[in-house]
């Protein structure tokens, strides 16, 4: 019950922070807080010119923001069309109605896809070909909300209106369909939780040192039928003595 309060509530907050960006002043905030999470987080951004000219993470962060600012104005088509632009400029799709905190950084981004009604928190790291998605045709709130320093690795998919919290860490290639308290770790398909609050955590980037769980499995597999063959093998033996 407690886990279920704490969700909607950062739910709640993800969308007051949303609405708080687009009101005047507020819109070229989080642009410039996307720009500078870019030049501290990425060892290959050399200067600010590449980051504004060659980061196409950063042109479909600014795309969108528009797009939805004229979203949430109830402008028609127009919205759409950017966010099209935005998909055939970058291959990022992000629908309109989807709500963006500050400091998002979608490190290159081909194949990237969030929802019409995802919630993404603030200094969210996303790599190339995430899925933000729905799993059916229901209306209202059908994709997954990100708390703040959610780090999304390379290929996962996260469906269904579920509430990813904060600090959260999704391996590559993981599918998660359900609840993530804050501070775990989430590998594998189905998505499962590995660990909880580390004591060293690792940095943002460093998505590829996750635990290999399935790894860990197949070997705990191989090493019982080794035993289990050695068993059968002295089992044998002891027969033939048996006989002879």
């Amino acid at each position: 019950m407690q886990q279920s309060l704490d969700s909607t509530s950062q739910t709640q907050t993800a969308i007051t922070d949303s609405r708080q960006n687009q009101r005047p002043g507020g819109f070229l905030e989080p642009l410039m807080s996307d720009f500078r999470i870019i030049c501290e987080r990425d060892p290959a951004a050399r200067s600010w010119l590449e980051v504004i000219f060659c980061y196409p993470g950063f042109h479909t962060l600014s795309l969108h923001r528009l797009a939805h600012c004229l979203h949430i104005r109830k402008v028609g088509f127009i919205p759409r069309l950017i966010s099209h632009l935005g998909r055939f400029l970058t291959g990022i799709e992000i629908e309109p109605g989807a709500e963006i905190g500050k400091g998002v950084f979608i490190d290159h981004g081909m194949g990237v896809v969030i929802g019409e009604t995802a919630i993404v928190g603030d200094y969210a790291l996303i790599y190339q070909g995430v899925t933000l998605g729905g799993t059916g045709k229901e209306s209202g709130k059908r994709h997954p909300t990100l708390g703040n320093n959610v780090v999304v690795g390379v290929g996962a998919k996260v469906l269904g209106n579920i509430q990813i919290s904060e600090h959260v860490r999704i391996g590559v290639g993981s599918i998660v369909l359900r609840d993530i308290p804050p501070d775990s770790t989430v590998v594998g398909i189905p998505g499962r939780i590995i660990s909880h609050k580390q004591s060293k955590p690792l940095s943002p980037l460093e998505h590829g040192k996750l635990l290999d769980v399935e790894a860990g499995i197949i070997r705990s597999l191989v090493s019982r039928i080794e035993k289990l063959e050695q068993q059968l093998q002295t089992l044998k033996n002891q027969h033939q003595d048996e006989d002879s």
